[in-house]
């Protein structure tokens, strides 16, 4: 069955269409929040799209203040120095179309951001998402 991955944030409106019309979503994490199945360990066929906001494909800007091993909770500062195609490799190598949320004014801005992961990413508008991803689903 077709599932789509989100980032937390995504329009639940739209996550209920894309329910509605058969196909399975499951909640997608970054690794310094949790929020869901962490999206740089996804496996070939559980997920077929991938929709999410900017900031939850930015890692932590910077490198790591120490290399101490922290006991848990983990702070934001291990995850200095990812990148966004660190998160997004799984979606490039299996062919995931990942589609970027983010006004119009700022697509620029997104893709010198996004640096590498740019180059396979489709960085789409708010008010254009429903589209692009009936487009991409077929309903």
């Amino acid at each position: 069955m077709t599932t789509v991955g989100y980032f937390e944030g995504t329009d639940p409106s739209l996550l209920s269409k894309i329910s509605a019309n058969g196909f399975c979503t499951v909640p997608l994490a970054n690794e310094w929040d949790s929020h869901g199945k962490i999206a740089s360990h996804l496996e070939p066929g559980e997920v077929h799209l991938i929709i999410g906001y900017l900031h939850k494909l930015m890692p932590p800007k910077g490198t790591p203040k120490t290399t101490i091993e922290k006991t848990m909770p983990v702070s934001a500062d291990v995850y200095r120095g990812l990148r966004p195609i660190d998160l997004l490799y799984p979606a490039k190598v299996y062919g995931i179309p990942v589609l970027v949320v983010i006004p119009k004014e700022f697509h620029k801005k997104a893709k010198d951001a996004l640096e590498e992961a740019a180059e396979f990413v489709t960085i789409v508008e708010p008010e254009h998402l429903e589209k692009k991803v009936r487009e991409i689903l077929g309903f």
